[in-house]
């Protein structure tokens, strides 16, 4: 396998904690961290490609070319608190070897800046979701997940697939800690609630305050670049999908 690593500027953080947001159940991740690098003004230091990515690219309105990326973003608190790394991008590597890679890479690369406490988001799919979905954690050693517990979330029971539960196993190995916050929902479409709700769970963690007022912008941007993707079908391939259906029933 081949990882490319571009690190545009090595920033100096105070004790950073990596927030991971790439595309999963619900795109829950996806959509919170967007979000925060939105509000938070974050920027960009680190572009990582690899080989167990998509082997694609999307074209632009204006005739440029969009790659199946991971990116890494930092922003230093204002108030004195902890910075954030916020670990952004439009895929997750396609084979498990990739995976490994990529999660490895970045701790490499997070770990050099101070970090030492890593939190991946996603979805938990259930058949109902109600109007405020419950949060369920599990981490690395049982300090966090107590920590997390304390403010209302719920063990997680089972297996946490992709990057969100990956990274948390391979932190215990590499002294740091991981904790993953997993929201309940539907999970066949971008969820701005289940975003929302993992936010609020975020700042009552790290103790910050974020604008959730424009959730809903980062959600239809979010929706655009999965589906420029083929990770969602759009309203058009669905409508598509329907027609055909009918046809056949007649």
């Amino acid at each position: 396998m081949v990882c490319i690593v571009d690190v545009q500027e090595k920033p100096e953080l105070n004790n950073p904690v990596l927030i991971e947001g790439l595309p999963g159940i619900g795109f829950v991740a996806n959509i919170a961290t967007l979000h925060l690098i939105r509000e938070l003004k974050a920027k960009r230091f680190v572009s990582i490609f690899s080989s167990a990515f998509q082997d694609l690219a999307v074209t632009t309105e204006t005739g440029g070319t969009r790659a199946p990326t991971s990116e890494l973003y930092y922003h230093k608190s204002q108030t004195g608190g902890r910075d954030l790394i916020l670990w952004y991008g439009n895929t997750q590597a396609l084979t498990t070897f990739g995976q490994y890679e990529l999660c490895e890479k970045v701790l490499e690369i997070v770990k050099e800046l101070g970090c030492r406490y890593a939190i991946t988001l996603g979805g938990f799919r259930q058949e109902e979701v109600p109007a405020t979905p419950q949060i369920y954690a599990c981490g690395s050693d049982k300090e966090t997940v107590t920590e997390a517990l304390n403010l209302g979330t719920k063990i997680m029971v089972g297996q946490v697939y992709g990057i969100a539960g990956l990274l948390i196993g391979i932190c215990g190995l590499r002294e740091v800690k991981g904790l993953s916050l997993l929201v309940e929902t539907l999970g066949t479409q971008p969820d701005t609630n289940a975003a929302r709700q993992a936010l609020l769970m975020l700042g009552k963690l790290l103790n910050m305050q974020v604008d959730l007022s424009r959730l809903e912008e980062s959600t239809v941007e979010t929706k655009k670049i999965l589906e420029s993707f083929g990770l969602i079908t759009t309203a058009v391939e669905e409508k598509k999908k329907e027609e055909q259906q009918f046809r056949w029933s007649i």
